[in-house]
């Protein structure tokens, strides 16, 4: 699960001033965006005063036509001065925002792409779209209109106030008065506020989850017609948020209230006030003119505290989102002085894994429990064990998809922990039973396989070669029937494939950058025996010097190896070759055989339980008993 939300109490200023980091490039322009603005405003309240001057000067006093018509065109330039400064904030501020969003978001995609797979299990797809996508999209509002404008607000009304203030003290502390419930209720509006606005952008991600499942696994809702269930769901957590943003509104709502009813009451307090005073002379009829307009100019800037306030509350949720996972340090880093990988032995790397052992979490069950294996310079070795025994996560423990918790994996004599994992992974390629293609060609899926500094040093003929080789070595050669060949376009995932052709394609992706490490997490299970025997006897000619780590569920697969270790809960209980493990081994033999309702503890079963004609030994002839040895092929 992500981790909990920040806490409420949090200061809203300094989770703000983190904001920095990616908004420092823009700050100029958006201080000249404000200031403005800011000027714009005081023009605004520049123009009361000048009224007041007029009634005092010129139409209570008697004055001439010219002053008054020199007024007004002072009035209408101060207007025209504020429409102008207007257009400069938008003008100022629009270009750096949207600049300061896409730094925000391509450092949080390439924080996600350094962030191990353990982050991964743990947060949903949903989520982490919502914070790069809607949240960001507040964060930048608020910075490019929510935060100048609140400056701008918060300005107007403190220098309005004491405009009023000088104009009429009497009326001005009749004003200010009313003030201090306001306040009181902001202060309560703010704490209520930001708990339900962040519960709103968490429900807004837990509902985009929804919809990226049920997309993603739109096959299975369709085919056992469960489409009703994922609606209703779906209109369950629909409900919730539009409850929450309903929530939000009515909080919200009420604020607007108060910030438009209480100043207006306080006004007609002021009017009857004003005009007593004046009835005793005690303040101007120009006084009273200049108080009340600039008690207009001031009513927009009240009455949007409110919105203002709230849009910060909600930029600071949204923000609090993204920063929780910026905050996430990875798990598995580069060292601080990373080592390099000695040349590649002419015979194969050799990988060694000493004493490791895995465990999830502080607490958790170990997955593997000391595991001792070695793989010899250009051997294939399959690793063959019961569900749940620790096979996939040993795999993924060699490119550091995970980090050992105990002991170490070295290739070629090198902890992989003292490489960094450009390098690591470089030498060590991946393919998994599940393959993940991405909605790109699929000689650009293939070429993934090859690394970054390598493929920028192929011209596209050499380029082209690799591809090719990698797609005949994998027994891909059906892509070049597509319809633009190799340059079709294979959708999200690759689900216009067949899984055979999925894992044929993410095998040729592995194999494309010659590494020196294979690590195969049963890619081909979607494949019928013969197509597997080519593809490995492929591999084996071209792949000579690669070592290999398969995981392996089919007696054909397993008996195609050079040697066969057996992982039996969390711990290797067997090394050698297929035939001779076949003999001595029972839990192997059970492995080979046994069926999905087989007992808890296979290690009892008694050697007699499985025949021992059930896989022949002679099923694979010795010379031929390794991945690809073909008649005279083996090594």
């Amino acid at each position: 699960m992500p981790p909990a939300p920040a806490s409420p109490d949090a200061s809203t200023t300094r989770a703000m001033l983190r904001l920095l980091r990616w908004a420092r490039p823009a700050v100029p322009r958006v201080v000249a965006g404000g200031v403005a603005t800011l000027v714009a405003s005081l023009l605004a309240l520049a123009v009361p005063q000048v009224l007041g001057q007029v009634v005092n000067g010129h139409l209570v006093a008697g004055g001439t036509r010219t002053a008054v018509v020199q007024a007004a065109g002072l009035v209408l330039l101060l207007g025209v001065l504020e429409a102008f400064l207007v257009w400069c904030r938008r003008a100022l501020i629009a270009t750096p925002g949207t600049g300061v969003e896409r730094a925000m978001r391509t450092d949080l995609f390439r924080h996600l792409l350094d962030l191990p797979v353990a982050f991964h299990d743990r947060w949903s797809g949903g989520q982490l779209l919502q914070r790069s996508m809607g949240d960001l999209h507040l964060v930048r509002r608020w910075m490019v209109f929510g935060l100048i404008q609140l400056v701008v607000a918060a300005t107007t009304v403190v220098v309005g106030a004491g405009l009023m203030i000088a104009t009429s003290p009497p009326l001005g502390l009749v004003y200010l008065a009313g003030a201090v419930p306001v306040v009181a209720l902001g202060f309560r509006f703010r704490l209520d506020y930001k708990v339900v606005v962040r519960r709103a952008r968490d429900q807004a991600g837990d509902l985009a989850t929804s919809v990226e499942e049920s997309v993603h696994g739109i096959r299975v809702l369709k085919a056992f017609g469960r489409g009703d269930d994922a609606l209703e769901d779906f209109v369950r957590q629909a409900d919730e948020l539009r409850g929450t943003e309903l929530d939000k509104a009515r909080s919200q709502s009420r604020m607007t209230f108060v910030l438009a009813w209480i100043p207006e009451t306080t006004l007609a307090v002021a009017l009857a006030v004003g005009v007593w005073l004046a009835s005793g002379d005690r303040v101007s009829v120009g006084a009273l003119v200049a108080f009340f307009a600039t008690a207009v100019v001031m009513s927009r800037p009240v009455e949007a505290l409110g919105q203002l306030l709230a849009m910060t509350l909600d930029a600071r949720a949204g923000t609090d989102r993204y920063l929780e996972v910026m905050d996430t340090a990875p798990a598995v880093a580069d060292p601080e002085q990373p080592v390099a990988l000695p040349p590649a032995p002419a015979g194969g790397s050799r990988v060694e894994l000493r004493d490791v052992r895995f465990a999830h979490g502080p607490g958790r069950r170990e997955v593997l429990g000391g595991v001792d294996l070695v793989l010899e310079p250009g051997e294939t070795l399959a690793l063959v064990g019961l569900t749940g025994s620790g096979k996939t996560t040993l795999l993924q423990l060699v490119p550091r998809l995970y980090d050992v918790t105990g002991g170490a994996v070295l290739v070629d004599g090198v902890d992989v922990r003292d490489l960094t994992r450009a390098d690591l992974r470089a030498a060590v390629a991946v393919a998994f039973e599940d393959p993940i293609l991405f909605s790109a060609s699929v000689r650009e899926n293939v070429l993934m396989g090859v690394p970054a500094e390598h493929l920028a040093g192929l011209d596209p003929a050499a380029a082209d070669a690799l591809v090719d080789r990698a797609v005949d070595v994998a027994r891909a050669g059906f892509a070049r029937t597509l319809p633009r060949g190799l340059d079709t376009v294979i959708g999200e995932e690759g689900l216009s494939l067949s899984g055979g052709q999925r894992q044929r394609v993410a095998l040729a992706r592995a194999i494309a950058g010659s590494p020196r490490v294979l690590v195969l997490d049963d890619p081909l299970s979607a494949l019928d025996v013969a197509t597997e025997a080519e593809v490995t006897a492929g591999l084996r000619r071209t792949l000579a010097t690669t070592t290999t780590l398969v995981v392996a569920h089919r007696t054909s697969t397993v008996a195609l190896a050079d040697r066969v270790a057996v992982l039996e809960d969390g711990r290797i209980t067997g090394v050698g070759p297929h035939a001779e493990l076949l003999a001595t081994h029972p839990h192997y033999r059970y492995v080979l055989t046994a069926e999905h309702d087989a007992p808890d503890r296979p290690d009892a079963v008694p050697d007699d339980a499985v025949p021992d004609d059930a896989v022949p030994d002679d099923a694979v002839p010795d010379d031929a008993a390794r991945i690809g040895a073909g008649p005279g092929e083996g090594r």
